[in-house]
């Protein structure tokens, strides 16, 4: 199947683009968009692959799905377009990195830059249908997504994975802790966070400091 993603990531997952799996999702994926509004646009459902090629990978952000709600998704976990409100769990990772790092808050929460820096922002359920958080969580995202991941585990070395909320660190399994970091903690929504555990976890100053003891340029969070 010839599927319009970045070349490198093409190279590395081709083999899942074969398997049957991929076929009933691509199709699942069509009809849903043809009978109703589903987030993101067509075009930017690669777009964390797009974005940031695989050996440009740094670190890895692990979402569920897609936000659902108009102009917010657009491909990039956590990320909204820019002039979009930001989402509660949006304002907690800013919040967090104002009190870890002093970077004051942004005016956008579209985190493009953060993908061009080498930040995979990796849903595990790439598409969603409008309003119905979920909705889109059985069609096969997810053996897709996990092959991603697997690769990287696979293939790369000193990367840092931000594990979030129990559905995220669920994916712990694939990955060497002893040649990555692995930083896990509860998740940035407002349920989560404001029981402790988010507040004050230093992810982003952990991970700098980590990319820069391997000769990796940090990212500008």
């Amino acid at each position: 199947m010839d599927v319009q993603i970045e070349a490198s990531w093409k190279a590395h997952l081709r083999e899942e683009f074969e398997k049957p799996y991929f076929t009933l999702l691509t199709d699942a994926v069509r009809q849903e968009y043809r009978q109703g509004t589903c987030y993101p646009p067509g075009s930017l459902i690669f777009n964390a692959f797009n974005l940031c090629p695989f050996d440009q990978v740094k670190v890895v952000i692990i979402g569920q799905d897609p936000y659902h709600e108009p102009g917010q998704a657009h491909g990039l976990s956590f990320s909204v377009q820019d002039g979009v409100l930001f989402p509660p769990s949006l304002q907690n990772i800013f919040k967090e990195i104002q009190d870890d790092l002093g970077t004051p808050i942004p005016v956008s929460g579209n985190l493009t830059r953060w993908a061009r820096q080498g930040v995979l922002l990796l849903n595990a359920t790439l598409t969603v249908r409008a309003h119905q958080a979920n909705s889109h969580a059985r069609l096969g995202w997810q053996t897709f997504t996990d092959a991603a991941i697997k690769a990287l585990a696979a293939q790369r070395s000193h990367l840092v994975y931000m594990l979030w909320g129990g559905y995220a660190r669920g994916k712990a399994y694939m990955i060497n802790k002893e040649e990555n970091l692995v930083l896990e903690s509860v998740h940035p929504s407002p349920l989560s966070a404001n029981r402790g555990g988010w507040f004050g976890n230093h992810h982003f100053s952990q991970c700098n400091a980590y990319l820069e003891q391997n000769g990796v340029e940090p990212i500008q969070w």
